[in-house]
């Protein structure tokens, strides 16, 4: 039989038993398929729509049903959200208004007024002039600003990523100035102390103290201080008694609770450097609670220290045990990608300066002293040590080598309580240093870079154009064609933009689209924590400790580790601990059989609920006006305000 052959079987074999077609172009085979085919596709046209309007219902109960079991933000009553709400009303009546007209096919801007018979058509024509008159041309100038601002901002982000490339091609790193051999002889090796901060961390206390306590560095030349500000009592005897254990394995280990809490993180830094013994000590390493650095990392980072007297900081590169875990996980990794990559690396090579980020550094205690230590006046410390020993001549050093293992926020919530502190603070800063800087003796160029670039454009103006132009100038344009936006602001710039940033991490490509529009969602969270730390709103001092879940390598730990883990933890605790401890103990087991566990909580944020409803009704008017790529970007970004706000991405929290 030949290969392009249909055999079709009948049931009644008297007519026919066996049909044989070779010729699939045959007119008989052409006319009986144009017979069947448009039937069974209209069959099949009408199953899917039924089915999907099927799931419409299903679809709005569940998101009701989301909506009433919910945890709502207490904080959600501001401004902004009220700005957003009336945006809103006003969109859908205007939405109502022009639908009516269209359907009435009103070209009233090509009619005589005195030709007009009816109010509500003089009123819609009124209209139509006072915007074309009055709010076009405000709006347009308000587009242009904000279109320069996007331009500058591509430059800046282009022209880092140009410096990275050339950085990569010529194969530029920080190098070591002496023989690396002094640190296997052991003829320089500094004292280092090491710092580990945290508070009510109770899922990963025990994996950062271990993995501190086994760096590679002489057990005599180093010293790890415990900062607790933890105000659960049982948590600090078991991270008291984690530290006990390793002492007794020979690692010079000091526990440090402070019993008055003040200026968060910032404070206990502060608190701990007041310690007499410190003066024995060269540099301090610091580690946040989550933070697993390979036994290396000494050895590794201190040796750039050597010769350069100028230095104060050497900063690592941040990896993740989680980024692969959740949707939420793979769009941070891009973005914390591009600033290791290419801001840090770029910034460190070229300019010998960078934010300090917090946690996996290695500071010159000198430097510390010099720059004033740790202040307490922001909820970014790090960055505002970092400014203050900039302005006093200090180098900083990043190695991209060299990688200190942490936890990426899981859920929504968490991950936004995170940025609104890490948007308000350089704000607050920027208040508070710009008149240092103005003075300070450092040359124009860098002040220059300081003010312009690492403040304005990268802290102030991305969050305001991001928000201003896609959220609120964008859908504006949709009900006042007078002031469009062209497609390139909305479509082909920021894609190009979005492959920059994704650069650094070639395997997230797949999540192009998602990243675009993500971000985009994010700046409503951007915006309103940088206009809090700017003027210096009630929110802009909010300090959460982001929520960990105690991953300990790539993948999760296992179930029998962890038995065996609580087992040992349970034993050194009965043999070690007081009458007082043992009493903690017992609280800890009745805290643990008495409470229920609590279910998963539904969140709902409602300036993004807002905002994918007012985008959604911009979708709607543009098809009025059969504008596609911008029906298309508001549909889509409307849709993912709307999965955010339902909290639909991500882990919950409980």
């Amino acid at each position: 039989m030949a290969p392009s052959s249909v055999v079709v079987t009948m049931e009644n074999t008297k007519n026919i038993s066996l049909v044989e077609v070779n010729d699939l172009d045959s007119p008989a085979f052409r006319d009986k398929n144009k017979a069947a085919n448009p039937k069974r596709f209209t069959k099949v046209l009408l199953l899917k729509a039924q089915r999907t309007l099927g799931c419409i219902p299903k679809t709005f109960a569940s998101v009701k049903k989301r909506i009433a079991l919910s945890d709502e933000e207490p904080k959600y009553r501001g401004k902004l959200y009220r700005f957003i709400r009336a945006f809103l009303a006003i969109s859908v009546v205007a939405l109502c208004i022009e639908i009516f007209a269209y359907f009435n096919k009103w070209e009233l801007n090509l009619v005589n007024p005195w030709e007009v018979q009816s109010i509500l058509q003089w009123t819609f024509m009124a209209w139509i002039s006072f915007r074309a008159d009055y709010i076009a041309p405000s709006l347009s100038k308000l587009t242009t600003f904000c279109i320069v601002l996007f331009l500058i901002q591509s430059v800046d982000r282009l022209v880092l990523c140009l410096g990275c490339f050339w950085m990569k091609f010529r194969k530029i790193k920080p190098i070591i100035n002496e023989d690396a051999s002094d640190l296997e002889d052991g003829s320089y090796c500094p004292m280092v102390l090491v710092q580990i901060p945290m508070c009510n961390e109770k899922e990963v206390f025990a994996q950062s103290i271990g993995a501190v306590c086994q760096l590679d560095w002489p057990k005599d030349r180093f010293l790890v201080q415990v900062l607790d500000d933890s105000d659960d009592e049982v948590l600090q005897q078991m991270i008291k008694n984690e530290c006990l254990s390793w002492k007794e394995k020979g690692v010079n280990i000091i526990y440090r609770h402070r019993f008055i809490r003040t200026g968060y993180k910032a404070g206990n830094l502060k608190s701990a450097m007041t310690c007499d013994y410190v003066q024995d000590y060269e540099f301090v390493a610091i580690f946040d609670a989550d933070f697993q650095p390979n036994p290396d990392f000494l050895k590794l980072t201190v040796p750039h220290f050597k010769g350069k007297p100028d230095v104060a900081l050497v900063q690592a590169r941040w990896t993740f045990v989680n980024q692969d875990e959740n949707l939420l996980t793979r769009l941070q990794n891009i973005n914390l990608c591009f600033h290791f990559e290419v801001e840090q690396q770029v910034n460190g090579h070229y300019l010998n300066f960078f934010g300090f980020n917090g946690t996996a550094g290695v500071w010159r205690i000198k430097a510390l002293e010099e720059s004033g230590g740790w202040l307490e006046r922001t909820t970014v410390e790090d960055m505002d040590i970092a400014v203050r020993a900039h302005l006093y001549g200090w180098k900083f050093i990043y190695v991209n080598d060299v990688r200190a293992l942490c936890e990426l926020p899981e859920s929504y919530e968490a991950y936004k309580k995170q940025q609104h502190r890490w948007h308000s603070g350089p704000m607050q800063l920027f208040r508070l240093c710009l008149p240092t800087i103005l003075t300070s003796k450092i040359s124009v160029w860098k002040k220059a870079n300081m003010i312009f670039l690492f403040f304005l454009l990268r802290k102030l103006v991305l969050p305001f154009y991001s928000f201003t132009l896609f959220c609120i100038i964008l859908p504006l344009t949709m009900f006042i064609p007078e002031a469009q936006l062209p497609a390139w602001v909305i479509c082909y710039v920021p894609i190009v933009m979005s492959i920059l940033n994704i650069l650094p991490a070639p395997k997230s490509f797949p999540f192009l689209m998602p990243y675009l529009l993500f971000e985009n969602t994010m700046s409503v969270t951007k915006f309103n924590a940088m206009v809090s730390g700017l003027f210096q709103l009630g929110s802009a001092y909010e300090w959460v400790v982001t929520k960990k879940t105690g991953r300990s390598s790539e993948s999760d730990l296992l179930a029998f580790a962890e038995e065996e883990s609580k087992k040992m933890n349970e034993e050194k605790i009965s043999r070690r601990l007081s009458e007082s401890g043992l009493e903690l103990y017992g609280k800890l087991k009745e805290h643990e059989q008495e409470i229920p566990k609590k279910k998963k909580a539904n969140k709902i944020y409602r300036k993004e609920l807002a905002l994918a409803f007012l985008l959604l009704t911009a979708a709607a008017r543009s098809l009025l006006s059969a504008q596609g790529i911008h029906f298309y970007y508001l549909l889509f970004q409307g849709l993912t305000f709307l999965i955010v706000g339902l909290d639909l991405i991500g882990e919950q929290v409980s």
